[in-house]
Formats: C-alpha cells, sequence, structure tokens
C-alpha cells in the first residue's frame, strides 16, 4: 500500500483529498502544519506528498524547500491560485507536479497513481543506470552523473530526461516530453515543459554541467539531447 502525505491548514480540504485516494488502496497521513509535515518525512516512509501552497506559519513552498534538502519524494503542490508565476516558483525549488483548486476528482486521482506507479516503476528497475557518451541517469537515486559531477533531479526532470537521453538522435515535441513525464490525461499547459527544461538547464548549469553542449533547443519543434 501506498501512503501519501496530505498537508493543508484546512480540514475539510484533507478530509476531501483522503475521500477520493482511500477508495484506491492509498493509505493519508493528514497534517496542517508545514513544520510537522517535515518531520513525519524525515521519519515515515512516505511515497508522495500533497502540499498546499498557502499555508500560516510556514507556506507550502518553504516546505517543499526544505523537504528538497533531505528526501527526493515526488511532491504536487496544490493552490487556489492559478498565477503561471507560482507554477515557475514551484518547480524552481523541487516540486514534480502543480493542481490548481478547485481541481476535478478525477484528474488528482490520475495525476497521484501515475507519479506512484513511476516512482514504484524507478525504485524496481533492474537497469540502474541509462547511459550516454559520459552521462550517466541513475533510475535508483533520480540523479544525473557526468564525469564527476552529479545532479539529484526531480521525478518529473528525471522522466524528461530519460526520454531525451534514450533517444539523443530524436528531437522531441512538447506533446511527447509531456506524455513522457506526465503519462496520464491531463491539461497541463505544454509550456510547462519549457518551464522544467529552464529549470534543469539552471540546475545542471550551477553544478557545473556544460549545458550549451547537450541539452539543445530546437526551434519551433521541442528538445534534444545531442
Amino acid at each position: 500500500m501506498h501512503t501519501v502525505l496530505l498537508v493543508d491548514d484546512e480540514l475539510r480540504m484533507l478530509d476531501l483529498v483522503e475521500l477520493f485516494l482511500m477508495p484506491h488502496g492509498i493509505k493519508c497521513i493528514k497534517e496542517t502544519s508545514g513544520k510537522k509535515a517535515i518531520e513525519i518525512v524525515k521519519k515515515e516512509k512516505i511515497n508522495l506528498i500533497l502540499l498546499d501552497v498557502m499555508m500560516p506559519e510556514m507556506d507550502g513552498w518553504e516546505v517543499c524547500k526544505e523537504i528538497r534538502e533531505f528526501s527526493k519524494v515526488p511532491i504536487i503542490m496544490l493552490t487556489a491560485r492559478s498565477d503561471k508565476l507560482d507554477l515557475v516558483k514551484g518547480l524552481n525549488i523541487g516540486a514534480d507536479d502543480y493542481i490548481s483548486k478547485p481541481f476535478d476528482e478525477r484528474e488528482l486521482v490520475a495525476r497521484v497513481k501515475a507519479i506512484l506507479r513511476r516512482f514504484s516503476e524507478g525504485e524496481k528497475d533492474n537497469n540502474v543506470t541509462i547511459s550516454h557518451n559520459e552521462f550517466l541517469l541513475n533510475t535508483e537515486t533520480y540523479s544525473l552523473q557526468y564525469q564527476d559531477l552529479i545532479v539529484h533531479l526531480t521525478l518529473k526532470e528525471f522522466y524528461i530526461l530519460k526520454a531525451l537521453i534514450s533517444r539523443p538522435s530524436k528531437t522531441f515535441t512538447r506533446e511527447e516530453l509531456l506524455a513522457a513525464a506526465w503519462e496520464y490525461e491531463t491539461e497541463t499547459d505544454i509550456r510547462t515543459v519549457d518551464s522544467h527544461i529552464r529549470n534543469l538547464r539552471d540546475k545542471l548549469k550551477k553544478a557545473g554541467f556544460p549545458t550549451n553542449e547537450f541539452l539543445r533547443t530546437a526551434w519551433g519543434i521541442g528538445y534534444k539531447w545531442s
């Protein structure tokens, strides 16, 4: 059974999300405090976090950023705000996905199940690394290695890179990368892929990776690994 940590200062919302997920065999741990949620992640085996952005004392962005300092657990941000800047900010600090309130029950369940399935498949993958030239993509640690440099990835970043590195001669459209990383039917803006690519470039550049030499933009089409 998978365990999902629900973090929201509204008890009504926690109960509602639990009601949606429980029929699918998902155990829910509910928490109204961001600080207490961080302690739970440190002590418990959590498979996914649904994290509200607008919370008192410690908001979702702060919680996400702190969790990313010690855990790669997938995080879906929940918010009543639909500002694209919120989306970019969430992705920048390590969120894997983003759902705006009010959300459709079927879409929420589909996103949760897809991420749980992907994460479980990654943990069971016998092919620990995918390699191309000097790059090694590790399916156990969700990290990319180049020579002696290592960068840890979010789940979405990992699946985007997995698609690109597995077929380095192919130029992927945004729609193809969206399907590779999200898997389920979704209304997610395809430009979200651009945000993930931009974050990847920034992350890899800060770590010393020569991003201009391999993560390339095919103008008017999409992206490729060359």
